[in-house]
């Protein structure tokens, strides 16, 4: 979930190579060979040392806890590789994007325990958290079924939050008048600048987090779920999501909500076609 807290909410803040093996506290030396994409290193960065280690991708740092698997680590690295060159020819689809993303230092960081979290982050750096426990690198190999990879929201809520937004104001960005807001108004059943005790019986984005705000955090959570059902991750999971998010298809998405369907589809913004596995092949 998204949220603007250091627990597990979105928290905004402006905020390779080594030898082949290296000492991890927790599980024994670090095998680098096991991903011939990216390296896990040792980390020190200026307030976020606590997470001991880091894997950059085109440029954007996931750090993690050293209690957080390595393999976990090094799938949500692929899994950000997929997002940002979903066709896999180590060519960035949407440059602007990750432009911004790097202009806004935008970050990752797994915990093990939601303690790890209690950081003082450095300002000037927007960020992102996700869970070792909620990471499931074999829910897409698998067929999208059993537990949830929450790697596929986290990841994209950075991406949406720190890329998209700011390198289309117009159309993506958080605020109440962008093409995005506008369409999730009709998918809530209104404008509703606070969360409603009970949404319209019509809506199929009905969102009750309380902690979650109009403009930073329902319309990062709207893009997430129209997206993902587009790209499939959503198609097997409507009896554990449809509360909050009924729409759980491309077709029923583009049949119900054709306005975020065209937005997202349309050729101009490069958005994924493809949902990530964590198995990033170039």
């Amino acid at each position: 979930m998204v949220c603007i807290k250091l627990n597990r909410l979105l928290f905004f803040i402006y905020l390779i190579f080594i030898s082949c093996k290296t000492l991890n506290p927790v599980g024994g030396p670090i095998d680098f060979r096991k991903d011939p994409n990216f390296n896990i290193v040792p980390n020190n960065d200026i307030g976020l040392s606590s997470f001991n280690k880091k894997v950059v991708v085109f440029g954007i740092d996931l750090y993690a806890v050293k209690e957080v698997e390595d393999t976990k680590l090094l799938h949500a690295a692929n899994v950000m590789a997929q997002y940002l060159d979903n066709d896999e020819d180590g060519l960035i689809d949407n440059q602007l994007v990750l432009n911004k993303m790097l202009e806004n230092k935008a970050f990752l960081v797994m915990w093990k325990k939601e303690k790890d979290l209690n950081t003082r982050i450095p300002s000037g750096r927007i960020g992102q958290d996700l869970g070792n426990d909620e990471t499931n690198p074999s829910f897409v190999s698998n067929g999208n079924t059993g537990r949830f990879d929450a790697t596929l929201e986290e990841v994209l809520h950075l991406i949406n939050n720190a890329g998209h937004s700011y390198a289309y104001p117009g159309t993506f960005g958080q605020n109440k008048k962008s093409a995005l807001s506008k369409a999730m108004d009709i998918a809530r059943g209104g404008q509703f600048f606070k969360i409603p005790s009970v949404y319209p019986a019509d809506a199929w984005f009905s969102y009750y987090d309380s902690t979650c705000d109009y403009e930073t955090c329902q319309t990062i959570e709207y893009f997430y779920w129209a997206l993902t059902s587009i790209l499939g991750a959503q198609e097997n999971r409507f009896n554990e999501i449809g509360k909050e998010w009924k729409l759980n298809t491309a077709d029923l998405l583009e049949n119900t909500d054709n306005e975020i369907f065209k937005l997202l589809t349309n050729p101009i913004y490069n958005l994924p076609t493809i949902l990530p596995d964590g198995s990033y092949k170039h």
